[in-house]
């Protein structure tokens, strides 16, 4: 072969081993490159998957609204992480374990279930409750987390804490009412005791006066005692001489004293018999005199406007819508209390209010000096009252069920205290009919209504409380009055029939 296409032959032949050693090393460069290239698709893929479970597209476009300001030296989630256990500590007050999220808000409500259940008793929680330990939060076990999956209380706390200072207000409030009742009543309290002591005080002093006039009485005794015997010695001379002539007197005088005294024996049982007579016509003290005095008296009359004037003011703490029965100047107050008008104030001065007429006798019409009560109402003190019994406010013949509310209702409005016991500091008793006391129920009957037994009770227990305050009130000596001369001496006979009246 010639020498040229030798070297010809050769270049072909290096030139195809380049060829194809470039093509051996770009298809192994591209193998390696797919190989590394599907690599990195699924690491991303899984990272992007990581990514997911981590947050969603639309949470990472608005992490910066959901996290907020990221804490120094914080990823996002150690900032949402941070701010859980921020939370948690809030509402556990204690330190927070290294947990997961899901674990510590189950704690949570481990802690809260058994506050809610406390809080029930306090307000109306909304929601299904679920029963829980009330000691759970101190039993929690730090190595055996709560579940996640317990029920979780219904309720946001912020009402809950909102109700419960509600309620911690109303129950303030109803504290400090009764406290300044328990301070009213123990001022009236230590004016009785004041009073009392004065009373003994009083009574002690005349005692020792009555004992100082006994010793006057001994010591003059005394005296006069041995003034006889001193003169006795000499006047037994005198008397010997005259004994004989006593002695045969004696005999006259012991007759004349037998008949004295037979006589004395007729006169004193005579004076017996007309003490007994006069004991029982002699009148016993009105324990009902403080309600047949009279507040005020009318100072002027405009009949053409059916106005009158009492001598009764803002000073005397009369107010507006106050009712007076009106009696007669020279009769007085009567035992019924029957008025022969009725009023009510409606314009008030300091010294003196107008008071519209309501009803009145057009044959003894009002004039100037007219007595004006109410038995309620006290310009200088607080009458207490005791409302008992079965009342029939809408005369349908049958007792109402809130008769003795209703009537107790119109004491306070009108300035006056009730109260359910009879003491000596009580003024008026304000007596219903007598409750009805049933048969106690036979066992049949109780077979029939289960509830028979209870209502005998209560009936019972109802007719029980009357008779023992009517005879407390006796024993007291406490002035009682039916209903019709309450509202006779309340000036209010003529308004219990206008809607809002009781």
């Amino acid at each position: 072969m010639p020498a040229g296409k030798r070297r010809q032959s050769n270049a072909m032949l290096y030139t195809l081993i380049t060829f194809v050693g470039l093509f051996v090393v770009a298809t192994t460069a591209a193998v390696i490159y797919y190989v590394k290239a599907e690599e990195l698709t699924t690491r991303d893929k899984e990272r992007q998957d990581e990514t997911n479970r981590l947050v969603s597209q639309e949470e990472l476009r608005s992490i910066g609204a959901i996290v907020g300001n990221r804490l120094p030296g914080q990823s996002n989630l150690g900032t949402v992480v941070a701010h859980l256990d921020q939370m948690v500590k809030l509402v556990t007050g204690g330190p927070v374990r290294t947990t997961s999220a899901e674990v510590k808000v189950a704690e949570v409500r481990q802690v809260i279930q058994p506050l809610l259940e406390k809080a029930r008793a306090y307000i109306t929680l909304p929601g299904v409750a679920v029963a829980a330990d009330a000691g759970a939060a101190k039993k929690a076990d730090p190595n055996k987390p709560a579940d996640p999956n317990a029920a979780a209380p219904q309720v946001a706390l912020a009402g809950v804490i909102s109700d419960l200072l509600m309620k911690l207000e109303q129950t303030t409030s109803e504290k400090t009412a009764t406290a300044q009742q328990l301070n009213t009543l123990k001022q009236r309290f230590d004016d009785a005791v004041k009073i009392m002591k004065e009373t003994e005080q009083k009574l002690g002093e005349r005692v020792v006066a009555c004992e100082q006039q006994v010793t006057d009485i001994k010591t003059n005794y005394d005296k006069l005692k041995t003034s006889v015997d001193q003169t006795s010695q000499e006047q037994i001379g005198a008397f010997q001489a005259d004994l004989e002539k006593a002695r045969a007197q004696a005999k006259d005088l012991n007759e004349n004293l037998l008949k004295t005294q037979a006589e004395f024996n007729v006169a004193q049982l005579r004076l017996q018999g007309a003490l007994a007579q006069v004991s029982e016509i002699k009148p016993a003290p009105d324990k009902e005199a403080p309600a047949f005095q009279p507040d005020g008296n009318v100072s002027l009359v405009d009949e053409a406007a059916g106005v009158i004037y009492i001598d009764l003011g803002s000073d005397d703490r009369v107010y507006q819508g106050l009712t007076f029965s009106v009696y007669d100047r020279s009769a007085g107050i009567p035992r019924d209390g029957k008025p022969k008008a009725q009023v009510e104030v409606f314009q008030i001065d300091k010294k003196s209010s107008a008071a519209r007429v309501l009803s009145s006798d057009t044959k003894n019409p009002i004039t100037t000096g007219d007595l004006v009560a109410n038995l309620i109402w006290d310009p200088a003190r607080q009458n207490q009252f005791i409302v008992v019994g079965d009342f029939d406010l809408n005369g349908d013949g049958k007792p109402d069920f809130d008769g003795v509310t209703k009537i107790e209702g119109l004491i306070q409005r009108w300035g006056g205290a009730v109260s359910k016991e009879v003491t000596p500091l009580t003024d008026y008793v304000i007596l219903g009919t007598e409750p009805p006391k049933p048969l106690q129920p036979t066992a049949e009957a109780q077979t029939a209504d289960p509830t028979a037994l209870e209502k005998y009770n209560a009936a019972k227990a109802k007719n029980d409380e009357y008779n023992q305050i009517r005879q407390r009130a006796e024993a007291l000596w406490v002035p009682m009055f039916n209903y019709d001369r309450f509202l006779y001496f309340t000036g209010y006979a003529n308004q219990t029939n206008r809607p809002g009246a009781l």
